[in-house]
């Protein structure tokens, strides 16, 4: 199973980044702050990465009858 998860979170990872990138969100932070708008999309990413694959995994895996 853990192989499983892992795989989930490859093709996650994927999506995530492919959505992203269509987000503009450069208009939401101040100027002159670009690491920090740097960090915050990539911690933005990982926990959307973190929460649809638990959330995929979790509805798969618990809800099979038996």
């Amino acid at each position: 199973m853990g192989n499983i998860k892992i795989l989930l979170y490859f093709c996650v990872a994927v999506l995530v980044i492919w959505a992203m990138d269509s987000v503009n969100i450069n208009q939401i932070f101040k100027k002159n702050r670009v690491a920090q708008a740097r960090v915050f999309y990539f911690l933005l990413g990982l926990a959307m990465i973190y929460l649809i694959t638990n959330l995929i995994y979790d509805f798969f895996f618990f809800s099979q009858i038996g």
